[in-house]
């Protein structure tokens, strides 16, 4: 690879989590930090620690995604969840695989108690099922993802909420896209239960959101 690769990580309220994260990066990423509003402290910690951070108001993953997107400069851009769930040391492989493949994602493979919700995980599954049924060979959301920067900008991917992944793979599948999965660890995050997929309130949010993507 040309340079260091951009490490998009989307983060509210992710202070205790992101020290862990970023020191996990390989050689040769960077940390493109994109704060949705946190109220802990983590924009200061991400910069403390040599991070690059950017600020987006307007709350939703995809609206952090979509900020940290359109402001990295790096040819292949990663996203990783900030959350001390993922290892960043699975990006280099993944970056590998671009050679033959437009999109590689993560399938995640719980590691550990308490990982993954049984409400998050039977939810991904029904998703997942809807994605194949249209042609677009997943088994995961992709929580964890590399591509080309301008090749996903011209996607026109619109959700700026919790549909944005799904959105990305749908899209990316209308285009003919080339996608590559690879098993990687879903760990316990770090501090507690997930914002999102931690309750079930929170999964229903993120499946009401992901079901106006496939409408």
């Amino acid at each position: 690879m040309d340079g260091p690769i951009d490490v998009i990580l989307p983060c509210l309220d992710e202070a205790q989590a992101l020290p862990g994260v970023l020191r996990a990066l390989p050689a040769g990423f960077r940390a493109l930090v994109v704060d949705n509003g946190s109220r802990d402290g983590t924009p200061r910690v991400a910069a403390e620690l040599g991070a690059r951070v950017l600020h987006e108001p307007r709350r939703g993953y995809g609206a952090a995604v979509h900020t940290g997107l359109e402001g990295a400069t790096s040819e292949i851009v990663a996203f990783v969840d900030a959350d001390g769930s993922l290892d960043p040391g699975a990006l280099p492989g993944m970056v590998a695989l671009l050679a033959h493949a437009d999109l590689v994602a993560g399938r995640r493979r719980p590691a550990g108690r308490g990982a993954w919700p049984w409400h998050a995980r039977a939810a991904n599954v029904v998703i997942a099922a809807l994605l194949r049924r249209r042609g677009v060979d997943v088994h995961d959301i992709a929580p964890i993802r590399v591509a080309r920067r301008a090749a996903l900008l011209d996607l026109g991917i619109a959700d700026r909420a919790f549909g944005y992944p799904l959105e990305l793979l749908v899209r990316a599948g209308a285009a003919g896209w080339r996608i590559t999965e690879v098993d990687v660890d879903y760990r316990p995050r770090t501090g507690g239960h997930s914002k999102v997929s931690g309750s079930v309130r929170g999964t229903l949010r993120a499946a009401r959101d992901m079901a106006g993507v496939l409408r």
